[in-house]
């Protein structure tokens, strides 16, 4: 496990100038946390958010803000144009982050609402990856860390359409990573597990737009569900703040060896150390119980 004790040793030198970072998804949760922690830590941080008022509250805490949305290519150009017109074609890092999730048995799944997850949370990132990466090459340096989940490695019922955007992205971005060897670029994955953040309050709006619930074979396993979507997602005492996901950001960004994978909170760490020692049948058994 990595150690945040060990950071002082191991941190890159201070930077002449302030180090910049793209963080997007800053209107609410991990983003808006990072961004603002970030700001504290002497970075300039360029957030983005899709609302008006998310943009305009980023803007009074002193951060650049920006418009995004991941499904919108023509938003992503306009992001990557204006923030290296700001800072001089020059970027120190991208923060991955903004993502929703849609609920749903997968058999229940329309294929449009699977896309639109996919573009949201997998295309989009690649998009704006792909994007940064040779501005990165040209100045020999760069750290790329996306926010994925422990459902990209240990996924459970009714999360098929989001654990499988996130195993999309461990997958592309890992390629990634081994690619980079060399060039100064580093890539890492954070994989929180419960985290307070409005991905689950939101993720009632999407299962009610594409889900049909009522007339579906699980609709009594969906009555469980909306009531956990309701109130905001899991009220496990586990629960953790964006600040553990922040930790590992700040190591990231700034360890001379950041890590590929850093697993947040101790359910995901749990689920980790389970898929490592128990029969795949078995595995699956005990994940089945946390749907």
């Amino acid at each position: 496990m990595w150690q945040m004790a060990t950071l002082a040793q191991t941190t890159i030198p201070p930077a002449k100038e302030l180090r910049t970072i793209i963080v997007t998804g800053a209107s609410s949760g991990i983003g808006a946390h990072c961004a603002r922690a970030l700001k504290a830590d002497g970075w300039r941080v360029l957030a983005t958010a899709r609302k008006p008022e998310d943009i305009a509250a980023l803007e009074a805490d002193g951060i650049e803000a920006f418009y995004l949305d991941y499904r919108e290519p023509d938003s992503i150009e306009a992001l990557v144009g204006s923030v290296l017109e700001r800072t001089g074609g020059r970027l120190d890092a991208l923060f991955n982050n903004g993502a929703h999730a849609q609920p749903g048995a997968v058999e229940d799944l329309p294929v449009a609402a699977l896309r639109e997850q996919f573009e949201a949370n997998f295309f989009g990132w690649h998009d704006l990856t792909r994007r940064i990466v040779p501005v990165m090459r040209r100045q020999g340096h760069g750290r790329l860390v996306h926010c994925s989940s422990i459902l990209g490695l240990a996924p459970v019922p009714f999360r098929g359409a989001y654990s499988a955007s996130k195993h999309a992205l461990e997958g592309l971005m890992l390629c990634m990573q081994q690619e980079l060897r060399g060039s100064g670029i580093h890539v890492s994955l954070i994989e929180p597990g419960p985290v307070t953040s409005k991905i689950a309050s939101n993720g009632l709006f999407w299962f009610l737009k594409n889900i049909d619930h009522k007339n579906s074979v699980h609709h009594l396993a969906y009555a469980s569900q909306l009531a956990r979507l309701r109130a905001g997602g899991s009220s496990s005492r586990l629960k953790k703040g964006p600040e553990v996901v922040y930790a590992a950001l700040r190591h990231a960004l700034l360890s001379r060896r950041p890590r590929p994978h850093y697993v947040v909170t101790v359910p995901a760490r749990i689920g980790v150390m389970l898929k490592r020692i128990l029969p795949a049948s078995m595995l699956y058994r005990v994940l089945a119980r946390r749907a």
